[in-house]
């Protein structure tokens, strides 16, 4: 990644400490975050490590105890209610469960038009246009927009969630375990669509992810995350291929692989191994 490219989105030395009872638990220490524009970031770790923690920090949504957070050049670290809600036309989210942001009740429309409501962008679009226009950029057809969330596959239902994410025309997009939840063959369509919406829309990410395979197939930079602290980062390429640390070697074994026979290969151990 180039550093001198202008960055989105900088989170710096983030801490986020939470109490418990008498004693504060440091969920994030000190960690710090470089997305420069039309690039993917990736935060890898297991359940635990923070990495969900930093997204909810940089959205607003967790209180950041020291730390910085500046959104294209703007430091919005401490920014809160009407000037948080207008950060909604820069950076939105995507998140594992697209129910957390399609109501079951809604018309497919309604919950795309939600983010335009919120940040007063009505007047200022054709929403009929925008909302096909968005259903088009994910596959799906423009007339989903009458259905309900219940009509559609969890696939389906995710590229919608992404729809919704795109329809203020942000800078950045953080995505959450935004395929997690998905099967590998849907993951990797749904990987290969958001590749396709940053090459078209020059979009940045934050893509956070439990699993290294997924992160090699969209990142561009990753960060390995270990209760709250960096273990190591870089270029993806990089970490995936020599890994520094025990942790992020860890990682890429858990990793699954597609091929049944290779993955059998890498569980069994060596000889040196056995005589260990």
């Amino acid at each position: 990644m180039n550093q001198t490219t202008p960055p989105v989105l900088v989170a710096e030395n983030i801490t986020v400490q939470y109490r418990r009872g008498r004693l504060n638990f440091t969920a994030l220490d000190n960690v710090s975050v470089r997305i420069p524009r039309g690039t993917t970031v990736g935060l890898v770790g297991e359940s635990g490590s923070g990495k969900s923690t930093l997204a909810k920090a940089i959205l607003g949504l967790v209180p950041i105890t020291t730390g910085r957070v500046e959104l294209l050049g703007r430091d919005i670290t401490h920014l809160a209610g009407e000037d948080r809600r207008r950060l909604g036309r820069s950076m939105q989210a995507v998140f594992q469960d697209p129910n957390t942001s399609l109501n079951p009740s809604f018309t497919i429309r309604r919950s795309l038009i939600e983010p335009l409501k919120a940040q007063n962008m009505l007047g200022e679009v054709d929403v009929n246009a925008r909302v096909a226009e968005v259903l088009t950029a994910v596959g799906m057809e423009p007339d989903a927009g009458s259905r309900r969330p219940r009509q559609f596959s969890g696939g389906q239902r995710q590229r919608i969630s992404i729809a919704r994410a795109l329809i203020t025309n942000p800078e950045i997009v953080v995505c959450d375990e935004a395929v997690s939840a998905l099967d590998l063959s849907v993951q990797a369509q749904v990987l290969n669509l958001l590749s396709d919406l940053q090459r078209e829309r020059g979009l940045s990410y934050l893509f956070i992810s439990h699993d290294m395979s997924v992160v090699k197939h969209i990142c561009h930079e990753v960060t390995v995350l270990y209760r709250g602290a960096i273990k190591e980062s870089g270029p993806t390429q990089l970490v995936t291929t020599a890994p520094a640390d025990p942790y992020t070697k860890a990682l890429l074994m858990a990793a699954p692989i597609a091929d049944p026979h290779r993955q059998r290969q890498r569980q069994r151990p060596t000889s040196s191994t056995a005589a260990s």
